[in-house]
């Protein structure tokens, strides 16, 4: 895999980082490019060195997060429910910029389906209804539950400004979806 220049990936991420921050000031429609350069201090030719348009900018931001996620998920299969949702409220946390302005302004509902998505997708493996508390329910159901009330709850939690630490909304997350799964 080949080094990226630091300069590139400095610019790179300003440009990111510029993009979410006129995100929470006006809609993604209004944003221009010459808002993104102006905010992230370079010009339009470097935007357009690395993408193709505001719209793959956005895109390519929103799965880059999907997929970090995706690697946390990977990365802790063996995990409890509760360490596992630590690891992803933490991230919430450090990425709280990005996620409060996707999700909870609802500055892009299409990272909100993307999320939903992969939540579904991840909670798939986790269900059994062939024995136990789920016998006889429709796993698709289930799925679609338990990742609709883990978006809404991060919405929430975003929203009112992480009023509690990642690690209590982790236990309390985790036990509720073990009770279900």
């Amino acid at each position: 895999m080949s080094k990226v220049d630091r300069r590139i990936a400095k610019s790179q991420e300003a440009i990111k980082k510029a993009v979410i921050e006129l995100m929470t000031e006006k809609s993604f429609d209004e944003v221009t490019i010459q808002d993104i350069s102006d905010r992230a201090n370079v010009n339009r030719g470097t935007i357009y060195l690395h993408y193709l348009d505001k719209f793959d900018l956005l895109d390519k931001l929103m799965e880059e997060h999907i997929n970090k996620l995706r690697d946390i998920c990977e990365s802790g299969n063996d995990l409890e429910w509760i360490e596992a949702t630590l690891i992803f409220f933490e991230y919430f946390e450090s990425n709280y910029l990005f996620f409060s302005t996707m999700l909870a302004s609802k500055g892009a509902p299409s990272f909100r389906s993307r999320f939903l998505g992969f939540l579904i997708k991840e909670f798939k493996d986790w269900v059994d209804t062939t024995n136990g508390k789920n016998h006889g329910l429709s796993e698709d159901v289930i799925v679609k539950f338990v990742a609709n009330a883990y978006v809404g709850v991060v919405e929430s939690w975003l929203k009112d400004g992480m009023p509690s630490p990642p690690h209590v909304m982790a236990k309390e997350l985790g036990i509720l979806i073990e009770r279900i799964v």
